[in-house]
């Protein structure tokens, strides 16, 4: 091992692929067709995130240095960025909810730990109205990076998984990171922590095997290009501009699926996409897309299953 300019710990020698052992380079040409229920071709699904952003963090967290929300970086507590993300949990939520719901899409919600204990009532809400909960880690305010110690990150995780489970009666089987930040150790972590799927890496269009040494992961990849904090708040896109991103990208991937399936996990942020003069463009794509014969619409541990019986 060698260290980089940056000080990271770098592999001495290139591999083939990326340079870590959790799966090889699987160009999809060379892959056997996967199919999904019924022949469907497009399996269509949503992460909600529900991320707590705290008023005072830890001196040792480590968070963006610019995250989304509220206005200009202002000194804490920034009670404009962190009240806006809160609409999220107390009206952008329900109108995120009934949106999908119309359209038959089964919600699957990333949520952390400290909203999950700040937020009680919202947990039953979720589990009444049949919702996945998956792993999210301890707060938006609290990334995961190699910094942490092998044993701080397995306490997160495990930490985050049994305060869910606790609350919601059901131990999540998914993970998404906060802001999808790993360390190296992340995978290894969720296998021994009995996770049977990760939604960090955004590299394909179908799920795929992750390995470790201590077992086994399905990589359900997400679609960063439509996330709607990349396309809206980040890269500026406007709504009409999103939703034909959504139907462009669902139609190439039903027709690309009639040859071997596809999944498109749409992310979705209820302070962002749930305001009333966005929700409409959210509506409008979703009418187009589940209108394709061969849709799929399904929770990320369906998506995960049915790709593991194929």
């Amino acid at each position: 091992m060698q260290k980089g300019s940056a000080g990271y710990t770098m592999p001495a020698e290139r591999s083939v692929g990326m340079d870590h052992s959790h799966y090889p380079y699987s160009p999809l040409p060379t892959r056997a067709a996967l199919t999904w229920p019924s022949g469907k071709s497009l399996a269509m699904g949503a992460l909600v995130l529900l991320e707590h952003y705290e008023w005072d963090p830890p001196p040792d967290a480590y968070s963006l240095r610019n995250s989304s929300g509220g206005l200009i970086k202002l000194p804490a507590p920034d009670y404009v960025q962190l009240t806006h993300r809160e609409y999220g949990h107390r009206v952008g939520v329900f109108r995120l909810l009934d949106t999908l719901e119309r359209h038959g899409i089964p919600v699957t919600v990333a949520v952390d730990k400290l909203t999950a204990v700040h937020y009680p009532w919202l947990i039953d809400h979720l589990m009444q109205r049949g919702c996945e909960l998956v792993g999210h880690g301890v707060a938006a305010s609290q990334l995961i990076t190699s910094k942490l110690s092998e044993e701080d990150e397995a306490e997160i995780i495990t930490d985050c998984l049994d305060t869910l489970e606790k609350l919601s009666g059901n131990r999540p089987s998914g993970w998404f990171s906060p802001e999808g930040v790993e360390s190296s150790r992340t995978p290894e972590l969720l296998a021994a922590a009995g996770v049977n799927y990760v939604c960090d890496w955004p590299n394909d269009e179908q799920p795929y095997k992750m390995t470790t040494p201590v077992g086994d992961l399905v990589s359900l990849p997400l679609f960063l290009e439509v996330d709607d904090e990349f396309a809206l708040w980040h890269r500026r896109a406007s709504l009409a501009s999103w939703e034909g991103m959504i139907v462009s990208a669902a139609t190439r991937l039903h027709v690309d699926g009639q040859t071997s399936a596809r999944h498109m996990m749409l992310t979705l942020r209820p302070w962002l996409t749930g305001q009333p003069f966005r929700i409409r463009t959210l509506d409008r794509a979703l009418s187009q897309v589940t209108q394709l014969d061969g849709v799929w619409a399904a929770h990320g541990n369906d998506i995960v299953k049915a790709f593991s019986e194929s």
